[in-house]
C-alpha cells in the first residue's frame, strides 16, 4: 500500500466544488473516476480544502491509498489522460503513509481577483468578480492590514458550518493593482466556510464607502455577522497553495 500525494489545478465554474455530491458533478468524483480508471480501484481522493461551486484551484492537493506499482511522478501524465481539460494534475509523488492531504496541511494561499472597470468582460466572467464602481483602493489595503493576527473570524463565517472555534491566524493579507485588474492575497493556517469571500466582499463594501476600514476591527471585536459586507461571488477565488 502507498500514498500518493496530487497537486491540481482546475476551473471550477462546471464544478458543484471539490466534495463528492451525490446529484450534482464535483471535482473530487472526476478525479476519483480518472484513478479508477487508471488503477482499477475504488478510492475516494482526499481534499485539502473543500473549496465551493464555481471555486478554481492552482494548487489543490489530495491524496490517496493505492496498491498501484505506477512510480509516482507517472501519476501526472497518466491521470491527465483521463480528466477533462478543466481538471490538470500538475505534480505526483510519494509521500509517508500517515500524510492526509487535509488534516498534514499548517495553512493555505488564498487568492482573490475583481475586475475593475465599467464595462463587463466578455472573457472572464467565470474567473473574475466584475466590480463596475470606482473603489477606494487605499481605504480596501488599509482594511486588509485589520485581518493579521491571530483572533476570531466568527463575523467572517458564513452559516452551515461545522467547526467549532472560530480562531484563525492569518500572516498575509494584501491587496496591489494590476491595470484594471485588483487581486487579493491571504494566507493563514487556516480559513472557514466562506471567510475569504465574506472578508473581500466587506472590502470591497468599504471601498464603496459604504464602511470605514475600521469596520474589519469592529466585527473581529464583536463577532458580529450581520455588522459587515456582503459575500464575494465565488468565480473570483483561486486556492492557489498549501503549506505542509
Amino acid at each position: 500500500m502507498r500514498k500518493i500525494k496530487l497537486v491540481i489545478e482546475y476551473d471550477g465554474s462546471g464544478y458543484h466544488g471539490w466534495q463528492y455530491q451525490k446529484n450534482a458533478l464535483s471535482v473530487q468524483e472526476v478525479l476519483a473516476k480518472a484513478i479508477k480508471k487508471l488503477t482499477k480501484e475504488d478510492v475516494m481522493p482526499e481534499g485539502a480544502g473543500r473549496t465551493d461551486a464555481g471555486v478554481h484551484a492552482c494548487g489543490q492537493v489530495a491524496s490517496f491509498i493505492t496498491n498501484s506499482s505506477i512510480p509516482a511522478e507517472k501519476f501526472t501524465p497518466a491521470l491527465n489522460s483521463y480528466l477533462p481539460d478543466d481538471v490538470s494534475i500538475i505534480k505526483s509523488e510519494e509521500a509517508e503513509y500517515d500524510f492526509h492531504a487535509r488534516f498534514s496541511a499548517k495553512g493555505k494561499h488564498y487568492r482573490y481577483i475583481i475586475i475593475n472597470r465599467p464595462q463587463k468582460s466578455a472573457l472572464l466572467a467565470d474567473k473574475a468578480w466584475h466590480v463596475r464602481e470606482d473603489l477606494d483602493f487605499d481605504a480596501m489595503k488599509k482594511a486588509a492590514d485589520y485581518f493579521i493576527g491571530h483572533q476570531s473570524f466568527k463575523a467572517f463565517c458564513a452559516s452551515g458550518h461545522n467547526v467549532k472555534t472560530f480562531d484563525r491566524t492569518i500572516f498575509h493579507s494584501q491587496w496591489h493593482r494590476d491595470g484594471q485588474f485588483l487581486i487579493y492575497d491571504t494566507k493563514g493556517d487556516g480559513f472557514l466556510y466562506n471567510m475569504v469571500r465574506i472578508m473581500v466582499g466587506t472590502m470591497v463594501d468599504i471601498g464603496k464607502g459604504r464602511f470605514s476600514p475600521e469596520v474589519i476591527e469592529e466585527a473581529i471585536r464583536d463577532q458580529q455577522r450581520n455588522s459587515i459586507g456582503v459575500t464575494a461571488p465565488p468565480q473570483g477565488l483561486y486556492l492557489m497553495e498549501v503549506f505542509y
